[in-house]
């Protein structure tokens, strides 16, 4: 079973603006608890280990859940493969080091091979992380310290800016037993009508929110999300999907059903196919014809998020056409 609000490779989770603040209000309530009881001169509870084994059985139940606290990294490995088992030391001691800014869960892939299918594990070790119940790929294959460390960096960043999450620094090692947590900022009344709409599928009212929002923070990157998932779905919700994916496929130079064939394609969890799709009618079209496909295919960027590596790997082809 796909676990709750999970975004696998290659598909698109449009109810990624609903999970970061839902995740971003969890967090802050068990914060908030930890808090309390230390102010009370309780027994504050443990935040959990930074390292520790999971199964595929425990995943959904365990994983998916602590990630609307902390980023979890997951090392996909196998005892007895020698440059799987190398990686968990480094590993391990970045897990300390970072002292709960990100957990680390250990998956033998033996124990959890439907979880490694699902995953799409193709090699050992395979590095993902889990933020607010969204996939986010890290690395396969051996990799350096220094790689890894930046990568982590890069981790913690997004999982901060994008939902919110911000792992408590020695909440799960003690060094911070006893310290109360900062108060959460207030919520945006603007933003959470934004999400409001969106939730129960006022797609318009969602647009005009999110734009809104805009006007008085042009730079806000959740409000932009938000916008650019709002605008894919009212364009989807009215397509009739076998004549779209049939026009998309008999004709190749027709702007609009190439456009709308991109739009299925992403919805759909064909990332690539979408962006490819794209990347190529830009090379084929001049003019004012050549900039709205590249305008269009801008705008599914914003739906992906600029840090995914698809859309970097877009990117670099868009700019080649182009140039």
């Amino acid at each position: 079973m796909q676990p709750r609000n999970m975004s696998m490779r290659g598909a698109v989770d449009l109810a990624a603006v609903k999970a970061a603040a839902e995740a971003a209000e969890k967090a802050e309530q068990a914060r908030a608890a930890r808090a309390r009881q230390a102010q009370e001169g309780g027994e504050v509870p443990s935040a959990g280990p930074l390292v520790f084994d999971v199964s595929e059985a425990e995943f959904e139940a365990e994983v998916v859940p602590l990630s609307a606290e902390v980023p979890v990294v997951l090392n996909f490995w196998a005892e007895g493969y020698a440059p799987a088992e190398e990686l968990n030391p480094v590993l391990e001691k970045l897990a300390a080091e970072y002292d709960g800014r990100f957990v680390l869960a250990r998956v033998d892939i033996r124990n959890s091979q439907n979880l490694a299918r699902q995953l799409q594990i193709r090699d050992l070790p395979t590095v993902l992380a889990v933020v607010a119940g969204q996939l986010v790929p890290l690395f396969e294959g051996p990799a350096q310290e220094a790689e890894i460390r930046q990568l982590l960096d890069q981790l913690i960043t997004v999982a901060e800016q994008r939902f919110g999450i911000v792992g408590e620094v020695g909440a799960r090692s003690g060094g911070a037993a006893g310290e109360p947590a900062e108060q959460p900022e207030p919520a945006d009344p603007a933003m959470s009508a934004a999400h409001e709409a969106l939730d129960r599928g006022d797609l318009g009212g969602a647009i005009q929110a999110y734009r809104n929002v805009l006007s008085d923070r042009p730079g806000s990157f959740e409000a932009k999300l938000g916008l650019a998932q709002a605008e894919l779905l009212q364009r989807v919700q009215v397509m009739d999907p076998q004549a779209v994916r049939k026009a998309g496929a008999e004709q190749p130079d027709d702007i609009a059903a190439q456009l709308a064939a991109a739009d299925l394609d992403l919805v759909g969890g064909h990332v690539d196919d979408a962006f490819g799709r794209l990347v190529d009618l830009v090379g084929r079209t001049f003019g004012e014809d050549r900039d709205r496909v590249r305008q269009h295919l801008l705008g599914l960027f914003e739906v992906i998020g600029a840090e995914d590596q698809r859309v970097v790997k877009a990117r670099g082809a868009l700019a080649r056409k182009l140039f």
